[in-house]
């Protein structure tokens, strides 16, 4: 049975607070004169309905129909992710966070994580850790908090250390510049451990910390409690996860998948600076 306006929690929903950043950023509609149809949807209506299919991970056609059909609500999810919307969603989100609570750049934290992509597509691959199956790898850098700060996209076989550069370019405002006084420090896991990594990193102004293969293995046996600072890279990864579009990749266009990335950073972002409360 199909859901109803009554059982659709506001959890669900944009909230207003996040509207009201999210309106001026979208596409101007044209006035039809002579013919004018049927009217286009509210975008308010049509983003409800993209942050429905993103939370719960539903198809577009089974999303409620108070949204629109599912085929209207793909149709300008494709404009909006053509015009970049949730990219400039989630820019003004750190920017607003970086004014309000700052953005924490002395230490920042890089990892990826695979999902599952049953259908393929661009920048997906077999997964080597699940039989080879269908998958894609989101690279995620984080703040000193976790706030997400860069993300890039490819498939599950490919090796974090080729998707750094691109993670670090993906960073959509203006990084503070580093200095002797304020240094940035960037903490990766043995997966990084690679000289050529290591170079790259110092070429971008970080200082690197990045486990050698069983140095932190033999920290936790030795220190009670230890827990790596890079642990918020890996929580914000966690965080991803409870947007089930996310979880679970069923975007067979690269871009596609990557805006959904950018709606959940922009929604996480506001989050920490105390927008959605």
């Amino acid at each position: 049975m199909a859901a109803t306006a009554e059982r659709i929690s506001e959890n669900w929903r944009i909230p207003d607070r996040l509207w009201e950043r999210l309106e001026p950023l979208l596409p101007k509609r044209k006035r039809r004169r002579r013919y004018p149809g049927r009217k286009p949807l509210e975008w308010r209506r049509v983003l409800d309905g993209m942050f429905y299919v993103l939370r719960t991970g539903c198809q577009w056609k089974a999303a409620p129909r108070e949204f629109g059909s599912g085929s209207s609500l793909h149709r300008y999810f494709q404009q909006l992710v053509a015009s970049g919307v949730f990219e400039k969603l989630w820019k003004l989100a750190l920017e607003e966070y970086d004014e309000l609570r700052g953005i924490q750049w002395p230490w920042q934290c890089l990892d990826g994580a695979t999902s599952k992509a049953p259908l393929g597509g661009k920048k997906t691959g077999p997964n080597p850790t699940d039989r080879a199956k269908s998958g894609t790898k989101r690279s995620l850098l984080t703040d000193g908090v976790g706030v997400p700060l860069g993300v890039a996209v490819s498939g599950a076989n490919t090796h974090d250390k080729r998707l750094v550069e691109e993670t670090l370019r993906s960073v959509p405002v203006k990084r503070a510049k580093p200095t002797r006084r304020k240094e940035q420090n960037l903490c990766a896991d043995k997966g990084y451990d690679y000289p050529d990594v290591r170079q790259l990193i110092r070429e971008w102004g970080y200082t690197a910390h990045i486990k050698s293969r069983g140095e932190e293995e033999s920290a936790r046996k030795q220190i009670p409690g230890y827990r790596a600072r890079r642990w918020v890279v890996e929580r914000t990864h966690s965080w991803f996860n409870r947007f089930r579009r996310l979880l679970i990749r069923w975007e067979k266009k690269a871009e596609n998948y990557l805006a959904f990335l950018h709606f959940a950073c922009a929604w996480l972002t506001f989050r920490a600076a105390g927008i959605l409360g």
